[in-house]
């Protein structure tokens, strides 16, 4: 893909290019591509290769173990009809194949890959501009910078609009992540290449001094790993105010803590966040202490592959005073009475367009709200009242017609009844076949 993109002679060494593997054939294309993986990812070579591809190739290897199999593989690829591509494109393309890879979830994948049309979204409600600081946390492999940067290469004429300067700034320096897992890190710096971007990845935790170290930023957009402090990625930071094994709470406290006054974020959360008791409790207050909370987006279930997690946008700005800064938070449903998504119904960017019409294109956007009520999927609540409710921000008005009420349940007696009969009905199946096995 770097040969097609023209970016080759840029980001790989002479030698160690796409034209040097293919022009060898058998027993000598597979001894160089091994020499090349090792030679790629040794830093004291004398090379004089871009740092990136150091990072991409460190301790890389191959399970390929004879050369007809990697002479099958350059083969297929070789196929490819590259011409009926935009050379832009080939960027969307290595996405697509990990939108593909994420979607299996026999592959695991799916623990780091963001749904794109939720990315989408949530990148054009924020409107990130040329010259800000924008960090992920929780990078993965980038689907929210990469998006970002397009959005504002879309805005900017492809940076053409940008001084020197500042283009150069957009390509080096604008956007930076960091992601815990190795192999993650690695797809993802191949991705950021792709897409001619040379921004800092760092190969680590948010949770630890590596995250304490970010610089602040002007936006953070994220999608925070789910699931609770087991092995590496529990928090180590020092510099947090609340101490909790809950890593989603102590994502919620750096990013805040992260940001620029007056920056802004959006960042995906499970419904844990929204009403863990004590410590969490503690943190949305002190969220909602230094930032504007103005909007939390209930998301549907169904689309990760964890199937039966429940998850939010937060969006909140960064105060320029340190207390009293959130005065009413809205909360839009897009949870209740929505199809079932998965792979045969997949989320798609229009079930988003009521709630970005809904939510203006103001970052806080405020004046352009109106609560719709009972019955509608967008409703105000204001701090008093959130205060009563112990800063329990899990909040739910529609009544959901997709799942079972409690209310339209039979009587316990009657179940108890019924599970009696079923298990009467299993027991005398049961001696049946017992009886017949006999005879």
């Amino acid at each position: 893909m770097l040969e097609e993109k023209g970016l080759d002679k840029k980001w790989l060494p002479d030698g160690y290019r796409w034209k040097d593997l293919t022009e060898k054939n058998g027993v000598d294309q597979f001894n160089f591509y091994r020499k090349m993986l090792l030679e790629l990812g040794t830093s004291d070579n004398k090379l004089k290769k871009h740092p990136r591809v150091l990072e991409i190739y460190t301790n890389a290897n191959t399970s390929l173990k004879q050369p007809k199999h990697l002479s099958l593989i350059i083969s297929e690829i070789n196929k490819i009809d590259w011409y009926s591509h935009d050379k832009d494109d080939l960027g969307d393309m290595y996405e697509g194949l990990l939108e593909k890879v994420g979607s299996e979830k026999k592959s695991g994948a799916g623990q780091y890959f963001t749904p794109r049309v939720l990315i989408e979204s949530i990148v054009d409600i924020l409107q990130p501009q040329a010259g800000e600081e924008i960090q992920d946390p929780a990078a993965g492999t980038c689907g929210f910078l990469i998006y970002a940067d397009k959005y504002i290469k879309k805005h900017t004429d492809n940076l053409g609009k940008l001084s020197e300067a500042k283009a150069e700034f957009q390509i080096k320096e604008a956007f930076y992540g960091i992601e815990l897992v190795e192999v993650t890190h690695r797809l993802a710096l191949m991705n950021l290449m792709l897409h001619d971007m040379e921004s800092n990845l760092i190969q680590g935790s948010a949770l630890s001094d590596a995250g304490a170290n970010l610089k602040p930023a002007d936006l953070i957009i994220a999608n925070p790993p789910f699931g609770t402090a087991k092995g590496d990625g529990g928090s180590t930071r020092s510099d947090l105010t609340f101490e909790t094994s809950n890593k989603q709470l102590s994502f919620l406290q750096h990013i805040y803590r992260s940001l620029k006054p007056g920056g802004r974020a959006g960042i995906v959360l499970p419904d844990n966040v929204l009403f863990e008791a004590g410590v969490g409790a503690k943190i949305r207050q002190d969220l909602m202490e230094k930032c504007n909370l103005h909007t939390i987006l209930r998301l549907p279930t169904g689309i990760f592959y964890a199937q039966g997690v429940k998850t939010n946008v937060l969006f909140f700005n960064k105060g320029k005073k340190e207390t009293g800064n959130t005065k009413e938070t809205w909360v839009y449903d897009l949870r209740a009475n929505m199809p079932s998504f998965g792979k045969t119904s997949p989320l798609r960017r229009e079930h988003f367009s009521e709630f970005e019409k809904a939510y203006g294109k103001n970052p806080d956007g405020t004046s352009k709200r109106k609560d719709q009520g009972e019955e509608g999927r967008f409703r105000c609540f204001n701090i008093a009242e959130i205060k009563k409710r112990e800063y329990n921000l899990d909040i739910s008005w529609l009544r959901d017609e997709s799942v079972t009420h409690a209310d339209e349940l039979p009587e316990p007696d009657v179940i108890a009844g019924e599970i009696l009969a079923s298990l009467k009905n299993a027991s005398e199946s049961f001696a049946k076949i017992i009886s017949n096995m006999e005879r």
